[in-house]
This record gives C-alpha cells, structure tokens and sequence, in this order.
C-alpha cells in the first residue's frame, strides 16, 4: 500500500547556549603567526567570530541519546587488541534514527530503509556577545583565550607544551533548531511527533550534564541552555502567509525556560 508523505508542520526551538567552561571546537590551522595556538577554534571566515558548527552540536545530541537508549552496539577492531568500534544506531524503528537520520554509509542493499527524511535541522550558532569578549581585558586571541598544557613524559620527565585556543566561560551563542512534523508522525497509534520533542528534552538535559567539544574530560566545553521560545509553523500557514504561532511542545521544555 503507497501512502503519501505530507509536511505537517515545522517546530522552531530558538534559544541560548551558554558556556560555563572553556570550549573548544577545532578549525583549520592555516595562516596561524608565531606565537598562536597550535589548536585554534573553527571561527567565520567573514566575520572572524567563534562559533558552534550545528554538526557538532547535533552529533553530540544523537550520541548522547543513543548511548542513554542503548542503542549502540561496540565490536572489537579486527587484529586489533583492546580497541573498540561502535557505529551509529541504523534501526529506521528507532525514534532516534527517524528525528537524526541514517547514517550515510547504511546502502539501499543494507535491507534499512528509512521511512522519511531526516525531521531534525541545527543551525550554526553565532556568537551572542562579541563585544563583551572582545574588550575583556585577559583575551588572548580575538574573543578567545589560549589554555597551555604540558604532557609529562612519564620516563624522562620532559615536558611537552600544547597551547589551545578556547572560546572562554561567559561566551553566549545562538540555539537554533527545526523539528519537521509529517503527517505519518502524527497517525496511527505510535504518534512519533511528541516522542521526537521528548527527545530533543532529553538530548540537552544530557549535554548540560556532559560536555561539547574536545577535550571535555579535562574539564573543557561545559554549556547550559535557555530555551526562549517553543513555535511552530503548519503546512497551511505557509500556504496562506500566516505567521507562527506558540506551539502546545513548549511545556516540554520548561526546565530550560526563565
């Protein structure tokens, strides 16, 4: 039986990320001076600002959410002793695969197939307060900070010097985030449209507890969220140019609200 895949409505998640620790998120290298970081930030080549790629923020969110699911499964790397490989969950029955997407590497002979398109879109987020970082007074690049760490040969005590560049705590970026509703999510008896919102909930309640970007463990890449506004936009509403309007998912994330 052929059923037809029609856009119900988008859901727009727009807030603030803000950085309680240090963040790193690693950018090209080239055309760094003397004296710079051996690891810089990714930064806009227009604007020269620090920002949180929406890749990266994404693939935290679905890791995240799939190690807490137990949806990932680990194997052993072939000849390999004690090394581990885990790959992304592909089980087009998972709400997580539906709101994500597959991955790109499941082939169409793979017998998994993807019952719609990938409902989750995160924007890049810009940086909110270029002018508080750019004055501040202990910056050493343009609105980040340089972090040295030394590696200490355990044998001949030699010290091995690394310098990171961060973007510091007190940064603020735009949270941006689309959830497309089709009318296949809101049939049926398993309505997938409220299970996905539950789980974006879930995805940065599980970030704030755990961190984003490199090097986390040693204490990088902190952040909270604070969720402005919860709308949403129908099939119709584009049809006849109507504006968005306060959508009923915003309960959902009240924790993160004011």
């Amino acid at each position: 039986m052929t059923e037809t895949l029609k856009l119900s409505k988008k859901i727009f998640i727009k807030g603030k990320i803000f950085v309680k620790t240090g963040i790193h998120i690693g950018g090209s290298s080239l055309g760094l001076q003397i004296g710079g970081a051996d690891k810089v930030v990714v930064r806009n080549p227009l604007t020269s600002l620090p920002y949180i790629p929406g890749s990266s923020l994404k693939g935290k969110l679905r890791s995240l959410l799939e190690k807490s699911l137990g949806l990932i499964t680990i194997t052993p790397k072939q000849d390999q002793k004690g090394e581990w490989e885990g790959r992304l969950c592909a089980d087009p029955e998972q709400d997580v695969v539906q709101l994500f997407g597959s991955p790109a590497d499941i082939s169409a002979d793979s017998g998994m197939v993807n019952s719609a398109p990938t409902r989750l879109t995160v924007r890049d987020a810009p940086l909110l307060n270029e002018e508080k970082l750019a004055v501040a007074e202990n910056t050493d690049m343009y609105c980040t900070e340089i972090k040295t760490e030394v590696n200490i040969d355990r044998l001949t005590s030699a010290a091995n010097p690394r310098n990171f560049e961060r973007v510091p705590a007190g940064a603020e970026f735009g949270l941006d985030m689309v959830v497309d509703i089709y009318n296949i999510d809101e049939e049926g008896e398993n309505k997938r449209a409220e299970s996905f919102i539950d789980l974006m909930r879930q995805g940065l309640t599980l970030l704030e507890d755990d961190y984003l970007g490199g090097q986390g463990t040693r204490g990088y890449g902190q952040v909270e969220f604070a969720i402005d506004s919860v709308t949403e936009r129908t099939a119709d509403d584009y049809r006849s140019g109507n504006e968005g309007r306060p959508s009923l998912f915003q309960e959902k994330f009240s924790a993160f609200m004011n």
